[in-house]
């Protein structure tokens, strides 16, 4: 049996985890999965609602452009994480503070 709380639910453990992920994590590609899962959270609420909320497209329309922003931001955090690698021989987001010089 569907409803909207099951999906909400789902929503907010996605959320959380990504939360956690985020501020917990020191690893510049595990802070980006942690992102990930938020958007990922974001987009299922979108879908839950637009089904839901009387089946229209703009649910369906917001999910598919936080997918496509999720794939911008991954490629271009991927592309600063290899420069910071590259420059500092570490991906530990701590590691690198002189970049605020």
């Amino acid at each position: 049996m569907e409803s909207l709380s099951n999906y909400l639910l789902i929503s907010s453990i996605l959320f959380s985890l990504g939360l956690f992920g985020v501020v917990t994590r020191r690893n510049g590609v595990a802070v980006l999965m942690g992102v990930e899962l938020i958007l990922n959270a974001a987009n299922l609420n979108f879908l839950a609602f637009a089904r839901f909320g009387g089946m229209n497209m703009s649910g369906h329309v917001y999910a598919l452009f936080v997918i496509v922003l999720a794939a911008a931001e991954a490629a271009v955090a991927l592309a600063i994480i290899i420069n910071i690698f590259n420059n500092f021989n570490t991906i530990n987001i701590d590691d690198v503070s002189e970049l605020k010089q």
